[in-house]
């Protein structure tokens, strides 16, 4: 019996590689528990085929368990995203970093220079929240910050443009 095999050599350069590779993008606040998480969700969400999406804070201040619920309300699960600091992240290498608090523009950490640093700043919905003792409408205060995030993030090639 004669088996015939054939096989094809595809050589790949590091352009083409680097082709393939997605862009990482940084969402960094003050503690990494409500905005830069809401925005790494709707970015995992709605553009995982072209960016890898991180979070990190400063600080490290924890979940914030009202992100969590607007998220969910909006069919978007960022539970099981920690809240931590850029220090303690994987990929330590970003094509850019989004900024979406005025303290975290102010401190933002030094990054490599290939590091584009942007600055898109939203609302503190805990602390829009404060101004209302109806569960109901500090929720919304949450809920208004997270569609002003999506619609970021739906749009988000414009701005890295």
């Amino acid at each position: 019996m004669v088996m015939c095999i054939s096989t094809t050599v595809v050589k790949t350069t590091t352009i083409d590689y680097l082709m393939l590779m997605k862009p990482n993008i940084l969402f960094l606040c003050t503690g990494n528990s409500c905005r830069s998480q809401m925005a790494e969700g709707w970015g995992k969400a709605l553009k995982k085929e072209s960016f890898d999406f991180y979070s990190a804070g400063i600080e490290k201040h924890g979940q914030n368990l009202n992100a969590i619920k607007v998220m969910a309300e909006a069919g978007v699960d960022i539970s099981s995203q920690e809240s931590q600091t850029v220090n303690e992240l994987a990929v330590q290498e970003f094509d850019y970093v989004i900024t979406v608090c005025g303290h975290a523009d102010e401190h933002c950490p030094y990054f490599l220079a290939k590091t584009k640093v942007l600055h898109q700043g939203f609302e503190d919905p805990p602390k829009l929240a404060k101004a209302f003792e109806n569960e109901e409408k500090q929720l919304d205060c949450y809920r208004k910050v997270r569609d002003e995030i999506k619609l970021f993030i739906e749009t988000i090639e414009d701005y890295l443009e």
